[in-house]
């Protein structure tokens, strides 16, 4: 489980540092969208699929837990 956990902790740290923005929230990726009025619609398409792979990755890494917790409880 180390070598999975190493591995999402290095594919979440390469979201915060891409060229293209990560948003931390939906609603970080709803005020993006408002605010640029159907301009840069790649940039927008590009921080979705992040936003997606994040949630993902934190979503897999809580169950990791989870199931370490109650193997170990």
């Amino acid at each position: 489980m180390k070598n999975m956990k190493k591995f999402i902790a290095t594919e979440l740290s390469k979201l915060d540092r891409g060229i293209v923005a990560t948003p931390n929230s939906f609603e970080d990726l709803q005020s993006f969208a408002k605010a640029n009025n159907g301009s840069m619609d790649i940039l927008l398409m590009q921080q979705a699929i992040q936003f997606g792979m994040k949630l993902a990755l934190q979503y897999i890494a809580d169950e990791i837990e989870v199931g370490e917790t109650v193997t170990q409880g």
